[in-house]
C-alpha cells in the first residue's frame, strides 16, 4: 500500500503543474490525452503519416491509389508482390523495353516490394510476422481469395488486435458481391455511364478512373479514420469500400436529380426548354451544369481542327449582364425574352450559338482571361500535353518529375492534396 500511494503523489503533482501551466498558457494545455501544439514552423513538422506501417497486398489501380496516398504522407508501404511475376501492371502497356510500365510505376513510387510465397511455409511466417509489425492490410483481391490465403479476419486479429484491415471490392453485401469489377463495369453499376453522354446516345464512361482511383481515394480516408479511431480504442477494425459505391457517391447529384423527377421535369436541362418530355429516370444531359446553370462546351478559335480548341461556358444568372456586354448583346440584359433564367431556358441552343460565335473569336486562353475578368465561370479544355506542360503544377508538385533507373525521367502525379504543416514524399 505504501508503494502505491508514492506511485499516486507524482501524478497528482504532475497534473497540478499542467493546470498551473494551462492557466498561463491556454494553447499549451493537453486534451484528450493529445499533445500540446507543435513549436516547429509550419512545414517543418515531418510527414503526416510518419511511423504508420502499411502491409499492402494490391495491385492494379484501385488498391495502389490508396497505398501511394498514404505513401505521400510518409507511411512506410511494404508492397507484397507475387514471386517471379509482381504486380501485373509491371507488364502491361510497356513502352520501354526492359522497364516496369508507367501504369505501375505512376501507382507504385514511394512504396517498397517483396515477393513472398503465401503457400510456402517460409513465406506464411514471413506475413504473419510483418502483420505483427504492421499497422494496416490493405487489399484489393478477389472476393475470399485473402481467406484462401489463411489470412482471415480472426487469424490477423489474433496475431495483431490493432491491426486495420481495408479492403476494395467491385460490389458490397448483396447480390453480386462475389462478381469481379473492374474500371469500366464500376461505372456502369455505380450510375456514371447511365447519366454520362447525350440524350439521343449511347450511355459512355468517363476517361477519370473514378471506379480505380475514386474508391482507393475512399479507401485512404476509411483507413485514416479507423487509424483515428484506434488511438482511442486500441483496437483495428475493418475498412470496406466498394466501387459501386464509390461511383454512386461522386454520382449524387444524379441520385438527387432521380428524386426531383418524381415532382415535375428537370427545369435546368436543356431538353426542358426544349420541350422534349422527360421519362422515369435521371437522362444524359450532354454538357449541361449540374449545379442548375446551364452550362455548354462551345468551340474557340482553331477548333474543329484543333480537337480541344473548347471552352467551359456557364450562363450564371448573377453575372448575365456582364455575359450580354462581352459577347455584344447588351439589349439582352433588360429584354423580357431574356432578362431571366426562366425566360432563357427556350432560347438555350440560340443563346449558346451566339456566345459561341464570340468564343470562336478568341483562343480558349484568351476568353478566359476575359471572362475571369468579368467573374463569368468558364474553363478551357486542356489536353494531357497541356497539362503536362504546366509550369504551375510543376510548381505545386501536382505534376513531377521522376528519375527512373531504367527509364530515365518521366512524368507522374504527385500529391493531390497540400497541407501546411507536413511535408509530402514526391
Amino acid at each position: 500500500m505504501a508503494k502505491a500511494k508514492k506511485k499516486s503523489k507524482p501524478k497528482v503533482v504532475k497534473a497540478k503543474k499542467a493546470s498551473k501551466k494551462a492557466s498561463k498558457k491556454p494553447a499549451a494545455k493537453k486534451t484528450n490525452g493529445l499533445p500540446s501544439p507543435s513549436k516547429k514552423p509550419f512545414g517543418q513538422a515531418g510527414l503526416a503519416l510518419e511511423g504508420v506501417r502499411i502491409l499492402d497486398f494490391t495491385h492494379v489501380q484501385s488498391g495502389p491509389t490508396c497505398t501511394q496516398l498514404l505513401a505521400w504522407f510518409g507511411a512506410d508501404v511494404i508492397k507484397v508482390e507475387r514471386p517471379g511475376v509482381g504486380d501485373i501492371t509491371r507488364g502491361q502497356l510497356v513502352d520501354v523495353k526492359g522497364a516496369d510500365s508507367l501504369y505501375f510505376t505512376m501507382l507504385n513510387h514511394n512504396k517498397r516490394s517483396i515477393t513472398i510465397d503465401s503457400k510456402h511455409k517460409k513465406g506464411k511466417e514471413i506475413l504473419d510476422r510483418l502483420i505483427k509489425e504492421c499497422d494496416v492490410l490493405v487489399e484489393n483481391f478477389a472476393p475470399g481469395a485473402l481467406d484462401r490465403m489463411g489470412l482471415t479476419w480472426e487469424h490477423i486479429h489474433k496475431l495483431n488486435p490493432r491491426m486495420i484491415v481495408a479492403s476494395v471490392k467491385g460490389f458490397g453485401p448483396g447480390p453480386y458481391e462475389d462478381c469481379k469489377v473492374y474500371e469500366n463495369v464500376a461505372q456502369c453499376t455505380g450510375g456514371s455511364a447511365s447519366t454520362t453522354g447525350f440524350r439521343d446516345g449511347p450511355p459512355l464512361v468517363t476517361g477519370a478512373q473514378i471506379g480505380d482511383s475514386g474508391t482507393g481515394l475512399h479507401l485512404a480516408l476509411g483507413i485514416v479514420t479507423a487509424l483515428y479511431q484506434r488511438s482511442r480504442t486500441g483496437r483495428g477494425q475493418k475498412v470496406l469500400c466498394a466501387m459501386q459505391d464509390g461511383v454512386l457517391n461522386l454520382a449524387r447529384v444524379k441520385l438527387r436529380d432521380q428524386q426531383r423527377l418524381k415532382h415535375g421535369p428537370l427545369t435546368e436541362y436543356s431538353q426542358y426548354g426544349e420541350g422534349v418530355p422527360f421519362g422515369d429516370a435521371v437522362p444524359r444531359a450532354g454538357n449541361d451544369s449540374g449545379g442548375g446553370q446551364p452550362g455548354r462546351i462551345l468551340k474557340c478559335k482553331g477548333a474543329p481542327e484543333d480537337p480541344n480548341a473548347y471552352i467551359y461556358f456557364i450562363t450564371q444568372a448573377p453575372v448575365w449582364d456582364s455575359i450580354c456586354d462581352v459577347i455584344g448583346e447588351p439589349t439582352w440584359k433588360t429584354d423580357p425574352e431574356y432578362s431571366t433564367p426562366k425566360a432563357r431556358l427556350p432560347k438555350l441552343n440560340a443563346i449558346f450559338a451566339r456566345i459561341e460565335k464570340w468564343t470562336m473569336s478568341k483562343t480558349k486562353f484568351e476568353a478566359m482571361d476575359i471572362l475571369n475578368k468579368y467573374d463569368i465561370p468558364c474553363g478551357p479544355i486542356l489536353s494531357m500535353k497541356e497539362l503536362a506542360a504546366d509550369q504551375s503544377l510543376r510548381k505545386t508538385g501536382t505534376v513531377v518529375e521522376v528519375d527512373h533507373p531504367k527509364r530515365g525521367k518521366y512524368l507522374s502525379v504527385g500529391n493531390p492534396i497540400k497541407m501546411s504543416a507536413s511535408r509530402s514524399r514526391r
